[in-house]
């Protein structure tokens, strides 16, 4: 009698050594969460210490491997040197998420020369330098997976963000670049491009801008989403898992939008 065979796609990252970027709160949390829960060796590079150690100590505590380091990930130096550790331990890493990001609201005439700078040293120039110090070791190791953080406002126009959507657009770019100049040595580039998330930064945004009328707000960005709400971190990095694990080793080069229909159904 012939056997069955079983398939099973797995996500697990058992030994594989994880790099993320601004990991220590909203989707960058989520990913370092699951990806050690799910085995990794996770380092987290993160700018506010308080954050970064508090991560640390949460995916500790489940007995997990989670390693942080106070990174600017926009400063050469700092970079080369928190990368250097990380491989004078590991001697390889395996993965990278490019997470880390901030936003910006304004038209083009509300955005000033400084607001772009500082949006492109963050979200694009952080990806060649950390970029720059991982895939040598991955072309050593004779393969990887970067996974960058884009957005929809890669791909559709949304109001009042000009700088933000030009950072996401790079980052697809260079998705596409990185994926075809390392296909032949086994690396592996893709982007996921989300929609709205609920992360703290949604929360502060709100009490800032529209103290009193937070829940109105928050109740008009969740429309946007044809489904009717955001999107949730941890969504956002069951999808990382997935595309930084073997499980899904046929797709580099790719775009995926986690969006609740924005790009196809609005």
């Amino acid at each position: 009698m012939k056997k069955s065979i079983k398939h099973s796609i797995g996500a697990d990252l058992e030994n594989k050594v994880a790099i993320i970027t601004g990991g220590g709160s909203g989707i960058g949390k989520s990913i370092a969460q699951l990806f050690a829960e799910n085995k990794a060796k996770v380092y987290i590079l993160e700018i506010d210490e308080k954050k970064g150690m508090q991560i640390q100590d949460e995916i500790q505590e489940n007995n997990n491997f989670g390693k942080f380091y106070n990174c600017d990930v926009s400063n050469e130096t700092i970079v080369n040197t928190t990368i250097n550790k990380i491989l004078d331990l590991e001697n390889h890493i395996d993965i990278l998420v490019n997470n880390a990001a901030i936003s910006h609201i304004g038209t083009i005439e509300q955005t000033t020369s400084f607001d772009l700078d500082q949006i492109y040293k963050i979200n694009v120039k952080s990806i060649l330098l950390v970029t720059k110090n991982v895939i040598g070791s991955m072309v050593n190791n004779n393969g990887g997976v970067i996974l960058n953080l884009a957005s929809i406002l890669a791909k559709v126009g949304v109001n009042k963000r000009f700088a933000y959507s030009m950072s996401k657009g790079a980052v697809l770019a260079m998705t596409l670049s990185i994926a075809k100049d390392y296909v032949g040595q086994n690396i592996r580039c893709n982007c996921i491009c989300p929609a709205r998330v609920h992360t703290p930064f949604v929360d502060d945004y709100l009490k800032k801008n529209y103290a009193g009328k937070e829940k109105e707000i928050f109740d008009k960005l969740s429309k946007f989403q044809p489904i009717g709400r955001m999107g949730q971190p941890k969504e956002i990095a069951q999808l990382a898992l997935f595309l930084c694990s073997d499980a899904s080793s046929f797709i580099t080069a790719a775009a995926y939008d986690i969006d609740g229909g924005v790009v196809n159904l609005r």
